[in-house]
């Protein structure tokens, strides 16, 4: 049985003190998630930099528990697309889930399957309730790293194939300075 805990996020650095796993996530880790092919493999080409980090407390993943993770996603864009995570549906699709923005600038991009989008931009102090049946992606639209603690049932697993397979119907990408959003001429219904 698992005993009370604590762990910290430090809202200076936008990490997780006490973690027990962490997930790197280099470009080469992502291909075929941005839409600009070219400037991906021109990037990729350069150096496999690091996109994102999630940094987790590990819990068993039983019904009952919570999990939490903070993740960081680094200033970047291929091409006009910002640096963003893969982005996953729930492997138990009735579950939901919630990000506090901890530091830095950032958004959050959510669709269900039958293609219903919602993009809200997130930053330190916003608290954002992924309801339960969406998939969601989260995005880097500032100039330093964006970070955010997630809270979701332990149980609920992560569905990445859905998403390499169909990707999302908008894209987030700079224009005229700031983050736009587009239609995913790539999205598979």
């Amino acid at each position: 049985m698992l005993e009370p805990f604590k762990s910290a996020v430090d809202f200076e650095s936008g990490l997780l003190k006490e973690y027990d796993n962490k997930v790197e996530r280099r470009l080469s880790n992502l291909e075929g998630i941005f839409n600009d092919a070219p400037s991906y493999a021109q990037l990729r080409a350069e150096e496999d930099g690091m996109v994102y980090e999630v940094f987790e407390k590990e819990v068993p993943a039983n019904p009952g528990q919570l999990a939490h993770a903070v993740t960081v996603i680094y200033p970047g864009k291929v091409g006009a697309e910002y640096y963003m995570t893969k982005g996953h549906f729930h492997q138990k699709e009735p579950t939901a889930e919630l990000y506090l923005g901890v530091k830095g600038q950032g958004g959050i991009i959510m669709q269900n399957k039958e293609g219903k989008t919602s993009y809200l931009e997130m930053k330190p102090g916003s608290l954002v309730y992924v309801a339960p049946y969406w998939a969601h992606r989260t995005i880097n639209i500032g100039s330093e790293p964006f970070s955010f603690l997630a809270i979701y049932p332990a149980d609920a697993g992560h569905d990445y194939g859905t998403i390499e397979k169909i990707g999302f119907p908008k894209l987030v990408v700079e224009q005229e300075g700031k983050p736009t959003i587009i239609s995913n001429p790539r999205f598979k219904r």
